[in-house]
């Protein structure tokens, strides 16, 4: 019965050269397919930026450099964006170069290219090509850039890189780095773009969380904290599913330590127990 329970979220079907998107509707123990749209054909192109930025960082940190990475921003356009390097702090501290150091020796701009080599070959070879930017966003020591908030933003409110056919993955100066960690990141960010082609701006929560459970189920991470309780993330989101509220969403994902920092309302996440553990727990 209906009654019983229900719920809906995004299951993706890939095959070689393409996704199809269905909706699925559990009532009880049977469960109905809908299949919404496929996505427009899409093709991704890493642009190497890392050793630029290090040259930037070089320079003594004054508004000469403010200056060059506003050239670099814009570029020639007419006060548009040109390259997109928005994650990065232009009067980062000198631990920042560390960080681009590290990235360098990974070869992290190479591992990117092979990863979206890998996912070019399910799209469509006259696909819209898209450009991509590595960009290492200052967490650590920078008053430019809050990780929570920044995070959000680069992964739910795109729509200026997205039409500009941009993708920008976000790396932190306040995490470690590998092969693994760096493939993962870029592609979690590749197929939020794919996504965006069909169902962009989400709003509610319900349009959040469906986005994550495709971006999970396409990179297939399933590090899952041991005691992660997923009633209590089930509750919480059946409850606010059709919420637009932006403090409800940003703590379901975030968690109560996250909203705290910011001066938001709380409303019981632990922070190991977010929505995007619940994504991937889903995904399983």
């Amino acid at each position: 019965m209906a009654k019983d329970y229900f719920q809906s979220f995004l299951l993706i079907l890939a095959d070689k050269r393409f996704y199809l998107f269905f909706q699925a509707y559990m009532f009880g123990k049977y469960i109905i397919f809908v299949v919404l749209k496929q996505p427009n054909k899409m093709t991704f192109e890493i642009v190497p930026i890392l050793q630029k930025m290090k040259e930037l960082y070089e320079k003594p940190a004054n508004f000469n450099r403010f200056k060059e990475y506003l050239q670099l921003l814009i570029g020639g356009s007419d006060n548009d964006l040109e390259t997109p390097i928005g994650g990065f702090n232009p009067m980062a501290k000198a631990h920042i170069l560390e960080k681009l150091n590290e990235l360098i020796a990974l070869d992290a701009e190479q591992i990117a290219q092979d990863t979206l080599l890998e996912i070019n070959q399910l799209q469509s070879e006259d696909g819209i090509q898209y450009k991509v930017f590595l960009n290492l966003s200052d967490d650590l020591k920078g008053g430019w850039t809050n990780h929570y908030t920044s995070d959000y933003d680069s992964k739910f409110k795109i729509n200026g890189i997205f039409r500009r056919k941009f993708c920008t993955p976000i790396l932190w100066t306040s995490e470690s780095y590998s092969s693994a960690s760096i493939r993962n990141r870029v592609a979690e960010y590749v197929y939020r773009s794919i996504y965006w082609t069909k169902k962009p701006n989400p709003k509610t929560l319900k349009e959040h969380l469906e986005q994550e459970i495709f971006v999970a189920n396409c990179v297939k991470d399933k590090d899952i904290p041991r005691e992660f309780d997923s009633k209590v993330a089930k509750d919480f989101y059946l409850t606010h599913q059709d919420s637009d509220n932006y403090n409800l969403i940003f703590n379901f994902f975030y968690g109560d330590r996250a909203s705290e920092s910011l001066g938001f309302a709380t409303f019981g996440t632990e922070e190991n127990m977010t929505g995007f553990e619940y994504a991937r727990v889903l995904i399983r």
